[in-house]
């Protein structure tokens, strides 16, 4: 026989002030209550599932989303790349760098699209999850999870690398593990303290590590107009369109980062509108800057081989001094890389935990700071381990396939999310699942040009995530969100 809604109780009030424990009503009995709560079961299984509701402090604005943007993507690696990039293409590798951030700003504008119509955090994990359902968003979970993790151990030991230049202690086994250990406890105290002084850490480091550069850039460009003759005879470009594919899979690395900052979206003001505006931006200050830094080299030194290209640069426009300059430079863009992986990504594992996709444990919310602090001091803990240890290389290797499979899945969450989805975007890309079948494309073409160990370690991922997914798969989790209306935005 099917349950009527029962007659709610009526509000105690101060003549008796505990009604449901003395009248001895019927709406107060435990029948009543137990056919209350069966009846709301039913109706959570017929009613569609709303936006769960997380209680995270927005306090991260326009601007310090922008900068937490520039921050993922400008990392230690800008110090590094001119050299093998030079080895693939030449003269051409100022060109190179703008094409590939013009690809890579497709796939941009995809995760654009896409990140406008959630509040929540979790970025590509809950994207993908939305799409194609939960085994295939763990999978992206823990592909997201386990790149940043692998390539921040990489970048705490070339800090330690970069220090040793004026702290010899570094160099030492304990001196090295107490750095790094001192490192990430700072990060991860600051990040506990609360979202807001972690964005404002990251928007200090961000403008710390791009004014070297822009002084890096400017000495460089007045060399130039001063000596255009080593510009003239750098090699030009090889023939062919293979060399630009490597060059491709080498600077989707270099651009790579960005999704990690979509990651704390749940503490972003106004996030639909806040994220595009954001990545366009973002992507755009760093295209200018790769590209101009890469012709700098080239017009300073030309496209010979060289172990520390943007040293060697500075050495010839500042003299001896432009060494320490350069390493400078490394320490604060590489801290600051440390500091917006470590603002982003723990907010992933607090999204897993909210969808019942990770242990609860890393859903906790500090009572003071309204920040996830379990899941930044597992996190922190983690990626300290695999920088003291040094076997973090795998997942180095692992994370730069990791990142393309994370750029396809979004793009095709884009095209998913059109078909399967009645609600609309703010943010609505023209010619959008054309624009994600091409960057599909590009994935695809990307991947083939991995080698047999990065795609083995492609491999063991999945088999991790497969593993855990049939472990958690019966259990009960949260509805993915509801899509918002555009018309509830303005």
């Amino acid at each position: 026989m099917p349950l009527a809604e029962p007659r709610p109780p009526q509000p105690a009030t101060r003549s008796s002030p505990s009604l449901c424990a003395y009248s001895g009503e019927p709406e107060c009995s435990p029948l009543f209550l137990f056919q209350r709560n069966r009846l709301r079961a039913i109706q959570s299984r017929t009613i569609p599932a709303r936006e769960v509701s997380l209680p995270l402090n927005r306090s991260i604005g326009r601007w310090a989303f922008t900068a937490l943007v520039v921050n993922t993507i400008v990392g230690s690696g800008i110090f590094g790349i001119p050299t093998p990039l030079n080895a693939v293409v030449e003269r051409a590798s100022p060109i190179a760098m703008i094409l590939a951030g013009l690809a890579i700003g497709l796939m941009m504008a995809c995760f654009a699209e896409v990140a406008s119509s959630f509040t929540e955090p979790g970025g590509a994990y809950l994207y993908t999850r939305t799409a194609f359902g939960r085994f295939a968003g763990m999978q992206i979970g823990w592909f997201s999870w386990l790149a940043p993790m692998g390539t921040s151990a990489a970048a705490a030991n070339l800090f330690t690398d970069y220090l040793s230049a004026f702290l010899p202690f570094a160099t030492t086994t304990a001196g090295r593990a107490t750095i790094i250990t001192a490192l990430f406890l700072f990060l991860a105290v600051a990040n506990c303290l609360g979202v807001k002084v972690g964005a404002n850490l990251s928007s200090v480091f961000t403008i710390a590590k791009l004014l070297p550069l822009a002084t890096l850039i400017a000495l460089g460009l007045a060399y130039f107009f001063g000596h255009p003759e080593v510009f003239q005879h750098a090699q030009p470009a090889p023939p062919g369109f293979s060399p630009w594919v490597s060059a491709m899979l080498l600077l989707s690395f270099a651009y790579a980062g960005f999704e990690n900052a979509l990651l704390p979206s749940g503490e972003v003001k106004n996030p639909q509108r806040t994220v595009p505006f954001a990545l366009a931006a973002g992507l755009l200050l760093c295209i200018t800057v790769y590209a101009l830094v890469q012709f700098v080299d080239v017009a300073v030194i030309g496209t010979a081989p060289v172990d520390r290209p943007l040293a060697s640069v500075a050495s010839i426009l500042i003299g001896k001094a432009g060494v320490i300059f350069v390493t400078l430079a490394a320490l604060i863009s590489t801290f600051g890389h440390l500091s917006a992986v470590l603002l982003a990504t723990p907010r992933l594992t607090y999204s897993l935990a909210e969808r019942d996709d990770f242990p609860k444990i890393f859903a906790r919310l500090h009572p003071r700071f309204e920040t996830p602090y379990v899941s930044i001091l597992a996190f922190s803990a983690l990626t300290c381990l695999l920088a003291i240890s040094g076997t973090f290389r795998w997942a180095i290797a692992m994370a730069s396939g990791a990142v393309i499979v994370i750029y396809a899945a979004v793009c095709a969450s884009l095209i998913q999310l059109r078909r399967g989805h009645s609600t609309h975007p703010t943010l609505r890309l023209p010619f959008g699942p054309a624009i994600a079948t091409f960057c599909i494309a590009i994935a695809l073409v990307l991947l083939v040009r991995l080698t047999l160990r990065e795609g083995f370690l492609l491999l063991v991922t999945f088999a991790i995530a497969t593993i855990h997914w049939l472990f958690v798969r019966n259990r009960s989790h949260v509805p993915d969100p509801t899509l918002p209306k555009v018309e509830s935005l303005s």
